[in-house]
């Protein structure tokens, strides 16, 4: 591979970075929306959101790529530029992972004894105090393995994009080794992709150790 191919992987690679980063802004606090949804008393919105969430895990995370990407074109005869690539991956990233976690959430919440809330009542806390101090904190720090996992499986994830011929690492990556005809581009996207899930892995196992100290304290 040519050296100066490595300024072109760079730039995918910081845009691969900022998918991931907005991925995590959106679908982390929508995870939290979609769990309401899902355990509301409102039983068609209970429904609802849980065939949503069961098309979200129930088909590929291109298949929904695509349909973000086309489907204003298909369904509404909206002409697609070349800049909702983004928006693209970025809502489709989104919703697919808020579902995700959506469901590790309700697990999490699950896990938490019932006599806490009824405690929390008995001293007067409210239910949005109870929910914030109390709840909230405590599912967090039981399902971060599994956001963990879910975070590391992003980081991959993010290749997806090709899909669009969005110009993250991997797309930059099969464009250069299509050009020079040599394999070294896809070496140095997979040793920048494994650099970057061990950053991410080293990160969150921190954050647990943190999280375990404080519940201590």
């Amino acid at each position: 591979m040519n050296w100066d191919s490595l300024p072109q992987l760079a730039e995918g690679f910081v845009q691969t970075c900022i998918i991931f980063a907005l991925t995590l802004a959106f679908s982390l606090p929508l995870g939290l929306l979609v769990y309401a949804g899902r355990v509301s008393r409102i039983k068609p919105l209970a429904w609802l959101v849980q065939f949503y969430i069961s098309i979200m895990r129930g088909t590929p995370l291109m298949l929904q790529l695509l349909v973000v990407y086309f489907g204003p074109y298909y369904l509404f005869g909206m002409q697609i530029s070349s800049a909702y690539r983004f928006y693209a991956v970025i809502i489709a990233f989104a919703i697919n992972y808020a579902a995700y976690f959506a469901e590790i959430y309700r697990g999490g919440f699950q896990a938490i004894p019932v006599g806490q809330a009824e405690a929390a009542f008995v001293l007067g806390y409210s239910p949005a105090r109870t929910f914030f101090t109390i709840k909230l904190p405590q599912m967090f720090r039981t399902v971060l393995p599994s956001i963990t996992n879910e975070v590391i499986t992003l980081v991959k994830d993010t290749s997806l994009a090709f899909a669009i011929a969005y110009a993250e690492m991997f797309t930059v990556a099969k464009q250069i080794a299509a050009s020079t005809t040599s394999m070294a581009p896809f070496v140095a996207a997979a040793v920048f992709y494994w650099i970057f899930n061990m950053v991410v892995a080293v990160l969150m196992e921190q954050l647990e150790k943190k999280l375990a100290v404080a519940a201590i304290k």
